[in-house]
C-alpha cells in the first residue's frame, strides 16, 4: 500500500501542474486578444476549462496571476539579445543594430502590445516596469554618442513602441528606414 501513495502524491502534483499552466495559457490568451483590462477571472476559468475557485486556488489575487502570465508571455515573446548589441564598438551601428531588433520585437508582437499599453493602468506594475526596462537600454545605447543629454532624449524616443507605430505604420515606412531615420537623426544631434 505504500507503493502507490508516492505514484498518487506524483500524479497529484502533476495534474497541478497542467492546470496551473491551463489557467495561465488561457490568461495569456484573452489578455492578447481582448486585453488584460477587459479580461476578468470568470473569463480565464471558463476559457481553462475550470471553475473560478480553482483559478484562486492557484493565483490568490490578479497580481499573481497577471505576473505568471508576463513571465508566460515573454518566455514565449522574448526581447532581442541586449548583449549582442553591446558587443558592437560603433556606437551608431550598435543603436542601428538594436533599432532594428527592437522594431522587428514590435512588429511580432504588435497586436499584444497595443493591448498591454492600452490597459496598461490596469497593472500599473507592468507599465513601470516596461519603462524602466526602455529608459535602461536608452542609457546603455547612447552613452558612447556625442551630446548625451540631447541624444538620450532621442533614443528614449525612438524605442518607444508608441514611434514604433508611428513611424512604421502610419507613416509606411520598413522597420530598416524607421530605424535607419531615427539612428540619423540621433547622429546629427
Amino acid at each position: 500500500m505504500t507503493g502507490t501513495r508516492p505514484y498518487r502524491l506524483a500524479r497529484r502534483a502533476e495534474r497541478q501542474a497542467q492546470t496551473r499552466q491551463r489557467i495561465v495559457e488561457a490568461a495569456v490568451d484573452l489578455h492578447t486578444t481582448v486585453g488584460p483590462a477587459t479580461t476578468s477571472i470568470s473569463a480565464i476559468a471558463k476559457h481553462a476549462g475550470v471553475e473560478r475557485h480553482t483559478v484562486y486556488a492557484h493565483f490568490p489575487d490578479e497580481t499573481a496571476l497577471f505576473e505568471a502570465c508576463s513571465s508566460h508571455w515573454i518566455d514565449a515573446n522574448p526581447f532581442p539579445d541586449v548583449a549582442a548589441w553591446l558587443a558592437i564598438a560603433d556606437p551608431g551601428e550598435r543603436l542601428r543594430c538594436a533599432l532594428r531588433d527592437v522594431y522587428g520585437w514590435y512588429d511580432g508582437v504588435e497586436d499584444a502590445l497595443v493591448l498591454f499599453v492600452r490597459d496598461g493602468d490596469v497593472f500599473p506594475s507592468w507599465g513601470e516596469a516596461r519603462r524602466r526596462r526602455l529608459a535602461e537600454l536608452a542609457d546603455l545605447l547612447a552613452r558612447d554618442l556625442p551630446r548625451r543629454k540631447a541624444v538620450r532624449a532621442v533614443v528614449g524616443h525612438a524605442l518607444q513602441f508608441e514611434t514604433w507605430r508611428s513611424l512604421v505604420r502610419t507613416q509606411g515606412l520598413s522597420n530598416r528606414a524607421a530605424a535607419e531615420a531615427m539612428a540619423r537623426l540621433a547622429e546629427t544631434l
